[in-house]
């Protein structure tokens, strides 16, 4: 077990808000296919839904579940949306970075910081640059 360890990828945790609990289901042959392709490995899958009282009523998704979410995490996600909105709290290893994340640490790096850029903020960003210019 400490082998398989080592050698994945980086581990990341989404939540992903469906105002109104709108959902296409658009996205889901795209993750299906990141998973079927490897790139991709999900870990676990939970769907939650706010109540307009602030209770939550969860889904986890039978065979994609593997219990990483625990009800912290579920409370947690669910204070960030709206209510009458749905969520999908999404665990994933990325498998095409294991290769490289297997190797740093090998060699003894670590990982000490990770920040994500919104698509928003670098539109708004690519907008302000070109409004001044």
């Amino acid at each position: 077990m400490s082998t398989q360890l080592e050698e994945m990828g980086p581990v990341d945790f989404m939540v992903i808000e469906f105002p109104g609990g709108r959902m296409s289901g658009e996205g889901l042959p795209l993750l299906v296919d990141l998973a079927d392709r490897g790139i991709v490995r999900v870990l676990d899958l939970v769907f939650v839904r706010k109540m307009s009282d602030g209770s939550i009523a969860r889904l986890d998704l039978t065979g994609a579940s593997s219990g990483m979410l625990h009800d912290n995490d579920i409370k947690a996600a669910a204070s960030v949306i709206d209510s009458g909105s749905t969520a999908a709290l999404f665990v994933y290893e990325n498998r095409w970075a294991a290769p490289l994340a297997t190797a740093l640490r090998r060699s003894g790096a670590q990982l000490v910081a990770l920040e994500r850029v919104p698509v928003q903020a670098l539109l708004a960003a690519l907008d302000a640059a070109e409004a001044a210019s």
